[in-house]
């Protein structure tokens, strides 16, 4: 657990404010914003706006919830166009010091009301609140654990936000094992969506059965959009199609569920050595040529 006075705000470049893990390295959001995030990584891509509209319930899969900020860019969206919805909103989180010191610092203030209340109310008290139109719970714990409290009962989620720190630190919650638990707590039309376009990721997510889409990026790397179904999935780039015939698609496995980081990365990289799969430096060698090539023919046409 880390100590909630550790973590500072820093801003990001749309006014928003993220937080640095020092556990993992990593900050929480991209540094393109993290509201922008929230909004365009997963809510925009799961269509929450447009199920909204005629929905008279709504159900919301958080993994990694964090600061919180993906469940209230959800809510705001869902009561924008359709106060009257009903909305059940599951939480995953392993450290309780993180969404309590966002609530500390009011970083979720500029969401309408009665939102930031609603999720101070959460997480302060007894990971739960129930109103006339919502129903949020948090649990927490290993998320590989409490996934599967999930899976045995009847929720089924109709937007999953899938936001863990990154594979190479966080592998435990991007393996094929896990992925399984999560699409089997995905509604038939549910999507999910997830800041991450590593190949690893996607050929996991195909693994378990989901069609992927990708999703439009921000000045940065593209995220993914899943779905049972391929209808209105965002077509891959040819670029990253190829990336999922190389060895970077190796995705991570934890069988048990319950390895450490180390031990699935290391068992990955023993898998990616024996792989009959083309080195990913070879693809990275093909479409850096192909973009310089590319540059050269602008540079011709301009002349």
């Amino acid at each position: 657990m880390s100590d909630s006075s550790s973590f500072t705000p820093q801003s990001t470049e749309d006014g928003s404010f993220t937080f640095f893990s020092t556990q993992f390295g990593e900050c929480f959001h991209s540094h393109t914003g993290a509201y922008t995030e929230a909004q365009k990584k997963f809510v925009e891509p799961t269509e929450l706006l447009q199920k909204a509209k005629t929905a008279k319930r709504l159900r919301l899969l958080d993994i990694c919830y964090g600061l919180g900020y993906n469940t209230a860019a959800a809510l705001e969206a869902i009561w924008s166009v359709n106060p009257e919805c009903y909305v059940e909103v599951i939480g995953l989180e392993i450290d309780l010091t993180v969404p309590k010191s966002a609530i500390a610092h009011q970083l979720l203030q500029p969401w309408n009301a009665p939102i930031p209340k609603l999720l101070e109310t959460l997480v302060t008290t007894t990971q739960s609140v129930q109103t006339e139109r919502l129903s949020a719970r948090l649990l927490l714990g290993d998320a590989r654990l409490t996934i599967q409290q999930i899976k045995q009962s009847s929720f089924r989620a109709d937007a999953i936000f899938l936001d863990p720190f990154s594979p190479p630190v966080c592998p435990q919650l991007w393996t094929v094992e896990f992925l399984q638990l999560v699409a089997d707590c995905c509604a038939k039309t549910g999507r999910l969506a997830t800041y991450s376009c590593a190949a690893a990721v996607r050929a996991a997510l195909i693994a378990v059965g989901f069609q992927i889409g990708q999703v439009p990026d921000l000045g940065q790397r593209p995220g993914t959009i899943a779905s049972f179904s391929a209808a209105g999935l965002p077509p891959l780039s040819a670029r990253s199609q190829e990336h999922l015939q190389t060895r970077a698609a190796v995705p991570y496995h934890d069988p048990q569920l319950c390895d450490e980081a180390r031990v699935i990365v290391q068992r990955r990289h023993q898998e990616q050595q024996i792989s009959p799969l083309e080195p990913s430096s070879h693809w990275k060698r093909r479409w850096l040529n192909h973009w310089r090539e590319r540059m050269k023919e602008e540079e011709s046409r301009m002349k």
